[in-house]
């Protein structure tokens, strides 16, 4: 209804002025008031500032999440830090040792129904090598986070081994620059990668690298099509172009690994079957060897014969 009344404030036209008659108003608009986002100057989109709720929350949600076994030590120390954190924004949390798991909770104090998924976040990134000052920024608003399983992409552990270390470069250098061009903090740690910033933009464009990497396409690739993108947002003339003329596009090489198989020259067609195959004795009796032969061995039994013979 509203946005009738609007259309037709905006569409309806008036005779003119000079012709003396009084436009014709409908029922709808006649005693119609006017509204505050009828004003051009209000920003619809602007994001208010949370003050907090009048009433405590009905119910009590609660998230858990596991850790390994060598963070159990870092925790133990951090954890005061978490805690007193979390108590600003009306959240319980909890370390269980012997379950291996930390657990958060909202209270009657609970202002923000919100906080308890940036808590959830929050355990997340801490079970993710994540440390402690760097993931108590997610508790912030404007603030968001990704964690990337990584380990199911390749089956073979020597290839998941080697692109996880191209990912991260040689000391860090390809992750420094990916870091840089998102504007996001990103951690590798076991089978996933754990990523953090101000844009959801950043967070996509670091998932679709850290995936083009265990699909065997390197990073360096997409960090160079990101540092294009970078330098073209720049340009206000280009800003609502397609940017597809001026992003590289690679072609995928297959290098042969194996040697090529040798090319036999194809014989002409015979119908009639190969001849066979000449034996030993045939080769002797074509070059004559085997008369000779046969020859030098009779002169032989015959000088044989005679010397055992008593007459001669």
């Amino acid at each position: 209804r509203r946005s009738k009344v609007a259309m037709e404030t905006t569409t309806g036209a008036s005779p003119p002025a000079a012709t003396g008659v009084e436009p014709v108003v409908s029922k709808k608009r006649k005693y119609r008031k006017e509204k505050p986002w009828d004003d051009e100057t209000v920003d619809h989109w602007k994001v208010e500032e949370w003050s907090g709720m009048r009433h405590s929350l009905l119910e009590e949600s609660s998230f858990a999440t596991l850790f390994p076994k060598y963070r159990e030590k870092y925790l133990r120390e951090v954890w005061p830090i978490v805690t007193k954190a979390l108590k600003k924004h009306g959240v319980v949390c909890e370390l269980n040792l012997i379950e291996g798991s930390m657990t958060v909770r909202t209270t009657l104090k609970t202002a923000d129904p919100y906080i308890i998924l940036k808590a959830r976040d929050l355990l997340k990134l801490l079970s993710r090598s994540i440390p402690v000052a760097q993931a108590l920024k997610i508790l912030e608003d404007g603030m968001f986070s990704d964690v990337i399983k990584i380990g199911g992409l390749v089956r073979n552990k020597e290839r998941f081994v080697k692109r996880r270390q191209r990912l991260v470069g040689p000391d860090g250098s390809t992750l420094k620059a990916l870091e840089l061009l998102t504007g996001c903090y990103v951690l590798v740690q076991g089978n996933t990668v754990a990523a953090m910033g101000p844009t959801v933009t950043g967070l996509k464009q670091v998932r679709r690298v850290v995936e083009d990497c265990f699909k065997n396409v390197h990073p360096i690739y997409n960090i160079k099509i990101l540092m294009i993108k970078r330098e073209l947002a720049k340009d206000p003339d280009l800003k609502e172009q397609n940017w597809d003329r001026f992003l590289p596009k690679f072609t995928k090489k297959n290098v042969p690994t194996k040697k090529p198989l040798k090319v036999r020259e194809k014989k002409p067609y015979s119908p009639f079957p190969p001849p066979p195959t000449p034996s030993k004795v045939d080769l002797q009796l074509e070059s004559g060897e085997y008369f000779h032969h046969h020859n030098h061995h009779d002169e032989r039994n015959d000088d044989d014969d005679k010397k055992d013979d008593p007459t001669h």
